[in-house]
């Protein structure tokens, strides 16, 4: 009489290929959740100033995600910085870019065109506000500007936006108290001391810009002491998105010596519009979540890009692609 132990056993084994098989397949859909063949296509990339965070962010994001869509073309240009950003997206002329919290404000505040398509896809990090003079200046606070060279930022920069704030919460009108100059940072540290008395720069740390200065000339941070930014609130509006803080004592070692320095930050955000395709929206999110530590070991301040905090993304609401990513990984 046939035994029934090998029909048995067969089945077994069938019963295991499936749940093998089942158990690939949730392996792979975790691992690719998106699914599908990568996006292609073209979209431009507003970044900033070659010498700032910006470009160099935008410079290692289009690697990381060129090997994650090989059939997407990403074009970086660059920019004056955030205002200009956040224009350059809202009409179009730009299809994702990185732009202040502060500024993202202000274009919406002041009926920008189009203001109501801008989605924010992640918070990114923190922008520092950086207030430089030669080493022997007797420039020791933001009131001692008043007279001098001061270099503001270029029109329509982040940086022009934050230092006309700050110049007015210490009594200073940047029209009459002083000599305005629009050099950013591609200029501004080449000039100081000849042609610039200071200059302000916003951007994460450390700025490509300076570090190179660093290497090879003198010059030292004028603090901006939480009661300036306590003033610098009381204008109301945007200045809701500066906070105080120090800026630590590794970002520029060789000038600082060891020492922290007191300022400002406020928050950058990866911003495109709503009606970019939301599976495009969706892998660039991952992109950007998934290349941190990489795109961190070269920018420092890609480091604290975080899936805990990117979704952070006021005063825009997140983009659909942006939300289906977040929702993925979701404890």
């Amino acid at each position: 009489m046939p035994t029934l132990f090998p029909s048995v056993g067969r089945r077994r084994a069938l019963q295991g290929a499936v749940a093998g098989f089942v158990a690939l397949g949730l392996l792979l859909w975790w691992v690719l959740p998106l699914g599908e063949d990568p996006p292609s296509g073209t979209i431009t990339f507003s970044t900033g100033t070659e010498a700032g965070v910006y470009h160099e962010y935008g410079e290692r994001l289009q690697k990381e995600l060129a090997k994650d869509m090989p059939g997407l073309t990403v074009k970086l240009e660059t920019s004056a910085g955030s205002l200009a950003n956040v224009r350059s997206v809202a009409t179009g002329d730009a299809d994702v870019t990185i732009a202040a919290a502060d500024a993202v404000d202000t274009y919406e505040t002041e009926g920008g065109a189009n203001a109501h398509l801008l989605r924010g896809v992640a918070r990114l990090y923190d922008d520092y506000v950086q207030l430089v003079v030669p080493q022997d200046s007797d420039i020791e606070s933001v009131a001692d500007l008043r007279g001098k060279r001061v270099a503001i930022g270029l029109p329509k920069s982040g940086v022009r936006l934050i230092a006309n704030r700050v110049l007015q919460a210490a009594g200073i009108d940047p029209a009459k108290d002083i000599t305005p100059r629009s050099d950013g940072i591609d200029t501004g540290p080449k000039r100081l001391g000849s042609g610039l008395d200071a200059f302000f720069w916003s951007g994460g740390l450390p700025t490509r810009g300076l570090r190179e200065v660093a290497d090879t000339s003198a010059f030292r941070f004028v603090p901006i002491e939480s009661s300036m930014v306590a003033r610098v609130h009381e204008q109301g509006g945007a200045t809701r998105y500066y906070r105080a803080t120090n800026m630590p004592e590794s970002a520029y070692e060789t000038i600082q010596n060891g020492s922290t320095v007191a300022t400002m930050a406020v928050s950058n955000l990866l911003v495109t519009r709503e009606d970019l395709d939301p599976r495009l929206t969706e892998w660039l999110t991952r992109t950007v979540l998934d290349s941190r530590d990489g795109i961190g070991a070269h920018v420092h301040s890609a480091q604290l890009v975080d899936v805990r905090t990117a979704i952070y993304t006021d005063p825009l609401p997140l983009h659909e692609g942006a939300k289906r990513y977040y929702r993925s990984v979701k404890p």
